[in-house]
């Protein structure tokens, strides 16, 4: 078996609207597509054997053990190797359920589609399944194990940790769309201008001084002392010599630990000696030069939890530890602890096994112990120094028995230090009283304090602790979203995108749109090349300086990773025609439909679907959406459109010459066709069909008529607005028009708008593409040949899996289908095709260039254009009106 290709999908896809992260991977069974689970002896048996749990998988029967059912009967391997990436991931703790296998359109050929919650995982246990099923079909042994592991340590390192998932989780609850900004820990949540930032727990509004404060534990103490706010005795050293002293003044038992550590990173504590002293101290300067000696104060640890200068949450801490019972060694004891089901690997459970390091084994020593002692029953032994629950730490929720005394202490530090969020630790006997009166104390005030201790006690009431920080990025009124317009098709996408694009800035929108030829913010042409992928797209998104979204999207970035955002606010399918069908298993103009209709169901409820009722593939989208449907015909008597009218429904129509826009049977004619120079004077149509999508746009943003009949106006067909979309360039004896028609469709609709242009002769540049199927290249040049009086063959840059003779002959039998005598002149080169049309260009002659590479193009026909206008008119002072 081969794996042909894997992608990973990260929004709404082809596969499923609703299921984001999905892996598809295309696989090649080979000889297996002759080998069925039954017809391999002992197959069942030994997958059995390795999954039993797999019993659980209905499968398509719908009950336990439908799947065992399933490979008894006979089933292929790419069904079977769906169901071993669920099975595994499962195993390790990853549980996921979705997934489903189809034919890629090739015999023996197959996608085999299923969930991940971390890509790296995803991508890693596609392969991993197709080697345990090789396995499995030639009865080799398979040790899961390392895959397993393999397969927690990645999801460890790439996914978020539990505080900042905590908080993405609480934004999507409530809608609000996020992006992860890295690998790490850093998340925009919301879109845009109305974007917020999280790090961890350090938000875009988290003070800088604060955390500087902060993390400068010698600062701390001293504001928090000049406040009265009790805090251990102690002093600031740099080095060793100082020790001794330090150790006279604070009296033992003290803490050591480094001035700007976190996670419990370089603290010894009850140090009852000055030889306990001095290795502490080293140890402390592993981490920070500045070195705190403070007094050790007894009682519990105990964290509150502040969020927006309110007490959310408090919990007890209790460091890792055992409980001996007079049997066991202390090895065996951590062992049973480490078997709880709530401990596992990093943060992937509530718990963190505890992992027995030179530390524990330092602790365990000093208490005249080693890992093979047993130790007596009903004692206690502390096996870190430190009580964080990432050290195999317990945590209790205290929250509710907090002394307001110490509520409003914690809400006053949190103002002292100046922190949206912080952990306040206090070391206490009884939190239940005010600290001052049993002799505790504040041992450190935290910026960016862990969640998981509240989020998931091992103890008491899981705290949300994660919603009062929503609460305060995005207060009541507030909103985390952008307009987002979403243009699907196969023709006019980058017209129409560009002309809404041109009316929300004209409306004063700070516009980020992407095309097929770049990323735009504002007029600015940041990206360029094809931008019409989820890539493009979150690039406008991230950008903190967009209020207002279009976005073009092809099939091309719908099938490799899906859409970049869950939701947007309309979404416009201008039409469905074959184009590049037979790629990526889409054979079929149904199947595009389906790919391009992703778009219209990912509209908000309150959003609208604007769908072209002159097609009936696009038309039938709208049984799919959960959101208002709105339409747009060049026939004002289409069925469709007559409907709608009579419900009430929005439409916009090209009616006696008028853009029109209908409410219900209510007609608000915005201007002439003819009078908007995108349309040509009325003679491309097909532009008209481009404007009607995005005019019904701009009505239902609230745009006003006079705002929308201006920017139509304003909206010129040139190298400039809209390049490579029917710039025409008039030169002394004749004309170039330059499209990027690149399938039948839109070249029939070039080849319709042509027709209506005086011209005494016609020259048509074309290229065969080598993405698209051989009857789609002969259809263009059959087009061509109906369009021109003589046509250059020319190459495209990319040949695309083709070669430049079968690309050419393509073509030629095309045009020969239609006249066999037309005259064809070939010339690879793009720019050798443009110079020779030129220099040969008959007076009044049209010559039509149909450009795939549009810059290039345009960049050349504008410097011929400046080199026949020559200089610049040249005037004299007597030219100048009023000049005396």
């Amino acid at each position: 078996m081969e794996i042909r290709s894997i992608n990973a999908m990260k929004g709404p896809n082809y596969w499923s609207v609703r299921r984001h992260k999905l892996i598809v991977m295309v696989l090649d069974l080979q000889e297996m597509e002759e080998f069925p689970s039954n017809k391999i002896d002992g197959f069942y048996e030994r997958i059995t054997a390795m999954f039993p749990t797999m019993y659980e998988h209905r499968c398509s029967v719908g009950t336990p053990g439908g799947f065992f059912q399933r490979m008894k009967e006979g089933t292929w391997m790419g069904h079977i190797i769906e169901h071993i990436a669920l099975e595994l991931q499962t195993l390790a703790d990853m549980d996921v359920g979705f997934g489903r296998t189809r034919g890629y359109g090739e015999e023996g050929v197959y996608n085999v589609v299923f969930a991940y919650l971390e890509e790296s995982v995803g991508r890693y246990t596609a392969k991993k399944s197709v080697a345990i099923c090789e396995a499995l079909i030639k009865g080799e042994p398979y040790d899961l194990t390392e895959d397993i592991q393999n397969m927690r340590e990645m999801r460890e390192e790439s996914r978020l940790g539990p505080s900042t998932g905590s908080i993405v989780a609480e934004a999507q609850s409530r809608g609000i769309p996020w992006l992860r900004l890295n690998k790490y820990s850093l998340c925009q949540l919301g879109y845009g201008a109305n974007q917020k930032r999280i790090q961890a727990t350090v938000t875009s509004e988290t003070s800088n001084i604060g955390v500087e404060i902060a993390c400068d534990k010698e600062d701390t103490k001293y504001l928090l002392e000049q406040a009265e706010v009790p805090v251990p005795r102690g002093e600031i050293i740099r080095r060793e010599r100082s020790l001794q002293d330090a150790c006279d003044y604070v009296k033992f038992p003290l803490v050591i630990k480094p001035i700007n550590g976190n996670h419990g990173r370089g603290i010894t504590v009850n140090i009852n000696s000055y030889e306990e002293a001095l290795p502490a101290f080293h140890e402390a300067q592993k981490i920070s030069r500045s070195v705190i000696v403070e007094r050790f104060i007894t009682g519990e640890d105990y964290r509150l939890l502040v969020v927006n200068n309110v007490l959310v949450a408090g919990a007890k801490r209790t460091p890792a530890h055992v409980v001996g019972n007079g049997a066991d060694t202390i090895q065996a004891l951590v062992d049973k602890v480490n078997s709880d089901p709530r401990r596992g690997y990093g943060h992937e459970k509530v718990l963190t096994a505890i992992k027995i390091n030179e530390l524990s084994e330092n602790l365990i020593s000093a208490a005249g112990y080693t890992l093979e002692s047993i130790l007596p029953d009903g004692e206690t032994l502390i096996l870190k120094d430190t009580a964080n629950l990432s050290t195999g730490g317990t945590a209790e929720d205290v929250t509710d028995i907090i002394h307001p005394a110490n509520v409003f202490m914690a809400e006053r530090i949190s103002k002292i230090i100046d922190l949206d969020i912080c952990g306040i630790d206090i070391m206490t006997s009884d939190i239940s009283q005010p600290v001052d009166d049993v002799g505790g104390a504040v041992l450190e005030v935290n910026a960016g304090p862990g969640f998981r201790m509240h989020l998931a006690p091992t103890t008491g009431l899981p705290r949300n602790v994660a919603s009062p920080v929503i609460d305060k990025l995005f207060p009541p009124g507030s909103t985390s979203r952008i307009p987002i317009i979403a243009v699907t098709g196969t023709n006019g996408k980058t017209t129409t995108t560009r002309l809404i694009a041109h009316m929300a800035k004209m409306k004063g929108y700070k516009v980020g749109y992407t095309t097929s030829d770049g990323v735009y913010i504002q007029n600015r042409l940041l990206m360029t090349g094809d931008c019409t992928g989820p890539v493009s797209a979150e690039f406008v998104l991230r950008d903190p300086t967009v209020n207002f979204a279009v976005l073009e999207c092809a099939r091309g970035g719908l099938l490799r990773a899906g859409l970049a955002f869950k939701n947007c606010d309309i979404g416009i399918v201008t039409n469905i025609a074959a184009d590049h069908l037979g790629l990526k298993g889409i054979h079929t103009v149904e199947q595009l439909a389906k790919v391009k209709g992703v778009i219209p169901e990912t509209v908000l409820p309150d959003g609208y679907a604007i769908l072209n009722a002159d097609d009936e593939l696009v038309y039938e989208m709208r049984k799919k959406v959960e959101c208002n449907v709105a339409l747009f015909s060049l026939d004002e008597n289409n069925t469709h459109i007559k409907a709608i009218q009579r419900r009430g429904g929005l439409c916009a129509i090209y009616e006696n010459g008028f853009i029109t826009i209908c409410k219900g049977e209510w007609k608000m004619r915005i201007m002439k066709a003819a009078n908007v120079p995108l349309t040509f004077g009325g003679k491309a149509v097909f532009m008209i069909q481009n404007v009607l999508p995005a005019v019904l746009t701009a009505y239902i943003k609230g745009f006003s008529m006079e705002d929308i009949k201006m920017s139509l106006e304003t909206f010129m067909p040139s190298p400039s607005q809209t390049p490579g979309r029917l710039n025409l360039f008039k030169f002394k004896e004749f004309s170039i028009i330059l499209d990027y028609a690149h399938n039948p469709a839109g070249m029939r609709a070039l080849k319709q708008f042509t027709d209506n242009l005086e011209a005494t002769y016609r020259v048509c540049i074309i290229a065969g593409i080598g993405d698209r199927r051989v009857e789609d290249n002969n259809e263009m040049g059959s087009i061509a040949a109906e369009m021109a009086d003589e046509i250059i063959i020319r190459q495209d840059k990319r040949l695309r899996g083709k070669t430049e003779e079968e690309l050419i002959t393509m073509l030629d039998d095309g045009i020969k289908m239609h006249d066999p005598d037309k005259k064809i002149t070939i010339i690879p080169s793009e720019k050798d095709a443009i110079l020779y049309a030129v220099k040969n260009a008959k007076k009044g002659s049209l010559i039509i260039l149909c450009s795939d590479v549009v810059p290039d193009a345009l960049e050349l026909v504008k410097k011929l254009k400046e080199e026949e206008e020559g200089d610049t008119y040249q005037f004299s002072k007597d030219d100048i009106p009023n000049m005396g």
